[in-house]
């Protein structure tokens, strides 16, 4: 109980150092191994994706004042949820926590494609005209409040346990920022890592303007998901370096600044593109 309680205790800086540990990494090999040359400016994108992540950070933070880990804690400390009444834990709950808390937002992300007015808040994601280590940071407040409330719906089932569910909030922030960096990795290397995981070109494609190709490859972990219930492209008509990034809408570069970005899930019509 004193080592988890230690645990949860410095969760703040456990998440924040893995975060800006991966962030460095992945834009380091951006700048040393791109995948595709960057259509926008970097600087002002950078300066409307980053600012947005803090944004979201205190929206949550005031909206959702008790932290995901904290929430399971209290489950367990209660005896609440699926894990905490068969005795369930270990090694073997973890994984397993990590494994359908993927699925669970696996599920998510194809709901926000699917429901309309969901649709409006995740295409801030995906008006990014260009596709990088940023571009996984970027998602509306309110999207992500949406997030929290599945979440906490989704621990609360499971009664996950708190270290469980600080290893799947690492992985998960983790890898969307690897699957969304502009880096080339070796096309073996991709073949070998997409059987389990999501890899850059693998979720590339996500993102391309043909919405045939913008509706699948739902995937941020695992690419288990996409292949088990045929959402999975192997790859861009276009091919990586010809595809179109973002959608066929707020294609005017104004909106890629942050107050256009917040106010687009309430606005039918886009700036028009000069």
């Amino acid at each position: 109980m004193d080592i988890l309680q230690h645990i949860l205790s410095l969760e703040p800086q456990i998440r924040l150092s893995a975060f800006l540990g991966v962030f460095v990494i992945m834009a380091g090999f951006e700048l040393f191994v791109p995948r595709r040359p960057l259509n926008q400016p970097k600087k002002k994108r950078w300066a409307a994706n980053i600012t947005i992540v803090l944004i979201n950070t205190v929206v949550a933070r005031t909206v959702l004042p008790v932290a995901p880990i904290a929430f399971a804690a209290y489950l367990q400390d209660q005896g609440l949820g699926l894990f905490n009444n068969i005795g369930f834990g270990g090694w073997g709950e973890l994984i397993t926590t990590v494994i359908l808390m993927d699925f669970a937002i696996w599920g998510q992300h194809l709901m926000v494609h699917a429901v309309p007015l969901f649709w409006k808040l995740h295409r801030v994601h995906h008006t990014d005209m260009d596709y990088d280590v940023t571009t996984g940071l970027r998602f509306h407040p309110l999207e992500i409040i949406l997030s929290l409330l599945i979440k906490f719906a989704v621990i609360a089932i499971l009664g996950a346990s708190p270290v469980g569910v600080l290893m799947f909030e690492i992985i998960l922030n983790a890898m969307a920022m690897f699957n969304h960096a502009n880096v080339r990795l070796p096309l073996k290397l991709d073949a070998v890592l997409r059987v389990i995981f999501v890899t850059p070109d693998f979720h590339r494609v996500h993102h391309s303007i043909l919405m045939a190709e913008t509706n699948s490859n739902y995937g941020f972990n695992l690419s288990l998901w996409d292949r088990l219930f045929g959402t999975y492209v192997s790859e861009p008509q276009l091919g990586h370096n010809n595809m179109t990034i973002g959608l066929n809408v707020f294609r005017n570069p104004t909106e890629q600044r942050l107050d256009k970005m917040l106010t687009q899930p309430f606005r039918s019509t886009p700036e028009p593109v000069d």
